[in-house]
């Protein structure tokens, strides 16, 4: 016989599970981040990159909060990069090389340099202790992962991805001692976040649309590679990576134990990635991730520095306007430094905006982030603004003009063109002079260059400037670089910006067509977007170069370029359009 108990007898009651603490639509630390579990698995991914006849195994690290085993069930942060183990020692290819000719390819790496260490990221205990697991995976060829490292293809977003179908239940996993290993503890809301290649990462898993992915924090992060080793069909290196490529990027993460076994995928690399010609191509295609926008449900919290020229802007507002055109959940941090996290920049705003992000994307809470501007931006002096979204709105195209001149300094009209007929200035390529150098030359042949007057008031550009010229060569190659910079009142200039391209790939970077000497061609070049506030009393300059010393490839000295003012132009993204350029520089 049953008998049935009255309500409040001492029938002893399971506890219910340990549970987050939101105040403010900002989940707390009511968890010891130094209470947690620390496992490593293995996940297997749907992947043989390295020909073995099995498929790859993703190292994995899971931290979680020891309240999991009491049955709180927890979303994941979770960060995948290939720099977990360190790297080798290996060298960049030859960049003192004549334009369409091989280059030396890099050397085998020769040490390890850094030691594997516990993984523990500057984040880690901020979620540890607000209710999240933190993921650590090791790209396939790095680690304790197998596979081989491929820079950016889709066996590497695979492995990456392979992490989020075992947090939902859709990928096997097992322990050090081969046991199956389940994530029952994760909710399997999982948002990914990394600075650099391991903010590219979260771009690449999220453009496959896994399901699972709720959010990404892309930070200073690839969107395609061919923007980041190429431009425009000319070779331009990453800032302070002269002479690295795919080949040798994934040299470097090449930290398996197995010494031999990606030994073909690496040379592989070295002859599909193309330096002689620098077309897009099939090889650059796949690590596209622009092409596969539409399948991103992911929200994007996307984060750069105005600054950075190793993952250089037009990798996140390529990425940006891509997402806003598909309708996306989006928004964007840009700073004034390079190529760096924000927890060293704004750290107690930063980690509000993003500890609201997190917890309505991966636990549901209705605290309005989604709903906030879309863009907060700092200005030059440090201060910070928030935005309705960006480029600014407002911002518009406004064509100047530069005039004769540019050997010492033309004038850079801010109305009219030059009229009549062909008005030509010439220069003399000479890579071994910086692109600061040739800014601040009083007078040169190996640039030409044109300023406004000084400003009346401040003008802010915003977005992609882009120069229309119309360029003869002397040979059949060169490099064509161009830059707008700021002169102060006192003199100093300041690079604002600056783009690359190959006029063998006038018609478009998949294609090289000759050029004939002597022969006129419309060249267009995109310079990287900024945002910028050109400042009263100082003045906009634009120069044209032929090689960029610490970008492009370096021939000898010599290619000649020449420049018809009366069909050239340069396009601003002036917020505030025509209005704003006029009040600035005068009617």
């Amino acid at each position: 016989m049953v008998l049935a108990l009255p309500f409040g007898s001492a029938v002893a009651q399971a506890d219910p599970p340990p549970a987050p603490v939101f105040t403010g639509g900002q989940a707390q630390p009511v968890f010891d981040p130094a209470d947690v579990l620390r496992e490593d698995v293995w996940v297997t991914a749907p992947v043989d990159s390295d020909h073995d006849g099995h498929d790859d195994l993703v190292h994995a690290q899971v931290v979680r909060p020891r309240a999991t085993v009491q049955g709180m069930k927890v979303p994941v942060v979770y960060q995948a990069s290939p720099y977990f183990a360190g790297g080798n020692d290996v060298a960049n290819h030859n960049v003192d090389t004549e334009l369409n000719v091989p280059t030396e390819g890099p050397r085998v790496p020769a040490r390890r340099v850094g030691p594997q260490t516990p993984i523990n990221w500057s984040y880690q205990d901020y979620f540890t202790a607000r209710g999240f697991a933190v993921v650590y995976g090791e790209s396939l060829g790095t680690g304790l992962s197998t596979g081989c490292p491929t820079t950016g293809d889709v066996n590497e977003t695979a492995g990456a991805r392979s992490v989020v179908d075992w947090l939902n239940g859709r990928a096997a996993a097992r322990d050090a001692a081969g046991a199956p290993v389940t994530a029952g503890w994760s909710t399997g809301r999982t948002g990914m976040m990394g600075v650099s290649y391991n903010g590219t990462l979260p771009n690449a898993v999220a453009s496959t649309g896994v399901e699972g992915l709720e959010t990404i924090v892309p930070i200073a992060a690839i969107s395609s590679w061919y923007d980041y080793y190429r431009n425009d069909g000319a070779v331009v290196a990453a800032g302070g990576y002269q002479g690295e490529d795919a080949d040798v990027l994934a040299e470097y993460v090449y930290t398996r134990a197995d010494r031999q076994v990606c030994r073909p995928v690496i040379d592989g690399l070295t002859a599909a990635q193309d330096r002689v010609t620098g077309d897009y191509s099939p090889f650059w295609d796949v690590r596209n991730y622009r092409n596969d926008v539409g399948k991103v449900h992911a929200s994007v919290l996307a984060v750069h520095g105005l600054n950075d020229w190793n993952v250089k802007t037009d990798q996140v507002a390529t990425w940006y306007e891509a997402l806003k055109a598909h309708g996306v959940e989006h928004k964007i941090w840009l700073h004034q430094f390079g190529h760096n996290d924000p927890l060293s920049l704004r750290r107690d705003v930063w980690l509000q905006t993003l500890n609201k992000w997190m917890s309505h994307y991966l636990y549901g809470v209705d605290n309005g982030i989604q709903n906030e501007p879309k863009a907060t931006i700092q200005r030059e002096d440090k201060s910070w603004t928030d935005e309705a979204d960006w480029p600014a709105p407002g911002t518009t195209g406004v064509k100047v003009y530069p005039w004769p001149g540019g050997k010492a300094k033309g004038t850079l009209d801010t109305h009219n063109p030059v009229p009549g007929r062909a008005t030509v200035e010439t220069l003399s390529d000479d890579a071994g002079k910086t692109i600061e150098q040739l800014v601040d030359a009083a007078s040169s042949g190996n640039r030409l260059l044109y300023a406004t007057p000084a400003a009346k008031q401040p003008l802010r550009l915003s977005g992609t400037a882009r120069a229309d010229l119309e360029l003869s060569f002397d040979r059949p190659a060169a490099n064509v670089t161009v830059v707008l910079a700021d002169r102060a009142p006192d003199g100093k200039s300041h690079v604002i910006s600056r783009g690359w391209t190959d006029p063998q790939n006038r018609t478009g970077p998949a294609v090289t067509t000759p050029v004939t000497p002597g022969t006129p061609y419309r060249i267009g070049v995109d310079l990287m977007p900024k945002d910028y506030v050109l400042a009263a009393g100082h003045r906009l300059e634009f120069l044209l170069a032929s090689s960029d010393h610490d970008y492009t490839l370096r021939p000898a000295p010599g290619a000649g370029l020449a420049l018809d003012l009366t069909r050239t132009s340069v396009t601003l993204p002036v917020t505030g359009g025509r209005a704003a350029l006029s009040a600035a520089f005068g009617a």
